[in-house]
């Protein structure tokens, strides 16, 4: 059976107190439409002065919660993205106080983005970034006495931000109350691993997705399969890789990207700002090696698919 989640005033906290928006059943489709993260507080004509003002209250706005019916904890449940589509503007901000380089980057900035292509958009003539629509908030509701704050991600899912929970992908949550109360949101148009600078390309979306319920079958948190590679298409010219190595991952993440923000500078004329920017949106960030004490290396991919003229000096 398929439903429509119909747009409604939209919750912000993890909750069971939710009045839920819809019930389902094993197999069923939910449609769905979902605001941009700032819950409407960006428009294409916007500032970074909007940035350094919005009213957080309004962030992540979710849309449910959808009740399943027969889940209980300890059951897992499946949801399978059939189709997202992003409107035809987003945006990419560095937030102060937030991101993996808070400290180089203190003061707020706004990039604005045209989707009209609907597969890829430019990026000040420099490079064409590939669109791959998916929500970076997708959760069970967990088993809390007081609400929960969407922000931090946790067991049950919600706000993990992963770049490929795309069409054909499988996400596997492990149920943690009656129902599941299962929700969506925060729909990004394309994301780097680790979205640096705390924000992808944020767009409003619509999209369809198929849930299902494994009864008995416990996991400790979620696990999702994907159709295809993640980046079919984007390796076609290979990468340019930076590497940070230091006695933790985030000290050598953080050196990973400051490379790389200094390779798009240095070969493409970025400002420091607009290359980390493109970071957040382009940049996939991979465990390099965690066995040779006491250094650990975090790599820095970036696909040369993505420019038009593929350089590639240091």
């Amino acid at each position: 059976m398929s439903h429509h989640l119909v747009p409604k005033e939209p919750h912000r906290l993890w909750s069971v107190e939710h009045e839920p928006a819809l019930e389902v059943a094993d197999g069923d489709t939910v449609e769905f439409e979902l605001t941009e993260a700032t819950g409407g507080q960006f428009t294409p004509e916007s500032t970074a002065a909007v940035v350094a003002g919005f009213d957080w209250d309004r962030v992540y706005p979710l849309a449910g919660p959808i009740l399943v019916k027969g889940a209980e904890p300890g059951d897992v449940l499946e949801v399978e993205f059939l189709e997202m589509r992003s409107v035809d503007w987003g945006w990419t901000a560095v937030l102060p106080g937030l991101g993996l380089l808070a400290d180089d980057f203190p003061d707020a900035h706004l990039h604005l983005w045209d989707l009209t292509d609907g597969r890829s958009a430019d990026f000040l003539g420099v490079a064409r970034v590939p669109m791959r629509p998916f929500c970076g908030v997708v959760g069970v509701c967990p088993d809390v006495t007081e609400p929960q704050n969407v922000l931090p991600p946790g067991r049950f899912g919600g706000n993990v931000d992963c770049r490929d929970l795309v069409t054909g992908t499988k996400l596997y949550l492990p149920v943690q109350v009656p129902g599941a109360r299962l929700a969506f949101g925060d729909p990004h148009a394309a994301q780097g691993d680790g979205e640096l600078c705390v924000s992808a390309i944020e767009a409003s979306m619509s999209g369809a997705a198929r849930v299902r319920l494994h009864k008995g079958r416990r996991i400790t948190g979620p696990r999702f399969e994907t159709a295809g590679s993640p980046r079919a298409g984007d390796d076609r010219a290979g990468y340019y890789a930076t590497m940070g190595v230091a006695p933790d991952l985030m000290t050598a993440a953080q050196d990973a990207t400051r490379a790389m923000i200094d390779h798009l500078g240095t070969t493409y004329g970025l400002a420091p700002v607009d290359a980390y920017v493109l970071c957040s949106v382009a940049v996939d960030l991979r465990i390099t090696e965690v066995v040779d004490a006491p250094n650990w290396v975090v790599s820095a991919y970036l696909p040369k698919a993505f420019f038009p003229v593929n350089a590639g000096q240091p």
